[in-house]
């Protein structure tokens, strides 16, 4: 299991959601990925990249306007 870190910030949409996909078509199942971003619609997005990929949100929280994103990967094939 490895630990993934996305660094997203300074990034404007699509660019945080692009740089999760690539990073997410390295994982493997039971890795988790780390995103940082600072674009506001990364939340909404990344819900949205949760429910449309089947993977698991274990956490998603904004401090000093920096949005935190922790995923696992569950649903490689």
């Amino acid at each position: 299991m490895a630990t993934i870190q996305v660094d997203a910030r300074g990034m404007a949409c699509p660019g945080p959601i692009s740089a999760l996909t690539k990073a997410y078509r390295k994982a493997k199942n039971g890795d988790v990925i780390e995103v940082l971003a600072t674009d506001p619609g990364f939340k909404p997005d990344v819900q949205a990249w949760i429910s449309r990929t089947g993977n698991e949100l274990v956490e998603l929280k904004e401090e000093g306007g920096v949005i935190k994103a922790v995923i696992k990967v569950t649903a490689k094939k």
